[in-house]
């Protein structure tokens, strides 16, 4: 690579980075459609490998309340890995073509109905069993696209939990699923633990966690108001990414 293509990955790594650390999502996203741009999309994900996971599980762990969100929301967490490990080796896996299209079109949907002020509360009696479904149906489509927003950022959005628990909650789905997709990439043979993939991968981030940690700063200095505004936006963002990239152009 050249000195000028290595500064353009680090430069994409650090505004995913930074995108992730204000919206809570949002870095493998817009790390591979960026990244691919420069080179082809199986190199891109090497390089993605392990910001993705380390910064999920960064989010997860360094937030406030860790024991109460874990308490909360392990059975979601588990159902995502299991999810995803049923989704990314025994069904199509990231082969298939038709769920990118429908997670961005929902993503897109979504993203603009928040913005645009609608809004729905799941009721406390139905989380206990509802927590798990909705982490089976994110883990499904995390072996399906490599993404874990949908539909977990919706329905934890919906819990009207405080940002710095939905950005653990969501941190804890994410991180769930990252590891579901690694195991299942590597039981179907990708070569995620070679000694050049590592090489790439720990490379990566230092410029991953800048940018996070630069958005973490962002996120923590704005209203709720107008966290509520990114996160929304985030969304509507990688909705409308993820539909663009699965269109047969």
């Amino acid at each position: 690579m050249t000195a000028l293509t290595l500064t353009l990955i680090a430069l994409i790594l650090i505004l995913a980075g930074l995108v992730k650390g204000v919206t809570a999502m949002g870095l493998p996203t817009l790390g591979m459609a960026l990244l691919s741009l420069l080179m082809p999309p199986a190199d891109a994900a090497a390089i993605l490998l392990a910001p993705t996971l380390l910064t999920n599980v960064l989010q997860f762990a360094t937030g406030p309340r860790l024991l109460p969100v874990l308490i909360r929301f392990w059975p979601m967490g588990l159902a995502t890995f299991g999810a995803t490990l049923v989704s990314g080796f025994w069904l199509e896996g990231l082969d298939s073509h038709l769920a990118p299209a429908v997670l961005g079109g929902t993503l897109l949907v979504y993203g603009l109905m928040g913005l645009g002020r609608f809004h729905f509360t799941t009721p406390a009696w139905i989380e206990p069993w509802l927590s798990p479904l909705m982490g089976f149906a994110s883990g499904l489509l995390t072996g399906t696209t490599g993404v874990t927003v949908m539909p977990a950022a919706p329905y934890l959005q919906s819990l009207s939990l405080h940002r710095e628990d939905l950005v653990q909650a969501m941190g804890l789905a994410f991180t769930s699923g990252s590891i579901g997709l690694a195991i299942a990439l590597s039981a179907k043979g990708a070569p995620l633990a070679s000694p050049h993939a590592l090489l790439v991968t720990g490379a990566a981030l230092i410029p991953a966690f800048a940018g996070m940690e630069i958005g973490r700063r962002i996120r923590l200095a704005i209203s709720q108001q107008a966290f509520r505004a990114c996160f929304f936006s985030g969304l509507a963002l990688l909705g409308a990414n993820t539909m663009f990239r699965a269109l047969p152009l």
